[in-house]
């Protein structure tokens, strides 16, 4: 049972014989960097660098439901990008246009 599935994940249009599992794994690192900056300060963040993560990402997610052989690979990594592409950028937006207001100091 085991052995048929791992021959016929091994013999897929997309498995690891071919580019099409191998260029959306190691597309992960893009995304797996984002979330690694999940971290850093709003203010280090880039406008075009995270619009470009969270555009491409929608634009290969839906090329990567059309495409045949089927890559489910391809479109979770590419709605990976997306999703943490739009939360750095509405992290920036939200810090660079809703700053948090300065607590009132205390009268004695």
């Amino acid at each position: 049972m085991a052995g048929s599935k791992i021959q016929a994940f091994w013999n897929h249009p997309a498995g690891p014989k071919t580019i099409h599992f191998w260029a959306p794994t190691f597309k992960w690192v893009i995304s797996i960097a984002n979330v690694a900056d999940f971290s850093k300060p709003p203010e280090q963040l880039s406008y075009p660098h995270q619009t470009v993560v969270a555009i491409s990402g929608l634009i290969w997610s839906r090329y990567s439901t059309q495409i045949i052989p089927k890559n489910l690979n391809l479109v979770s990594v590419n709605l990976t990008m997306a999703a943490t592409g739009f939360y750095q950028l509405s992290r920036k937006i939200q810090h660079d246009y809703y700053p948090e207001p300065e607590p009132a100091e205390a009268k004695e």
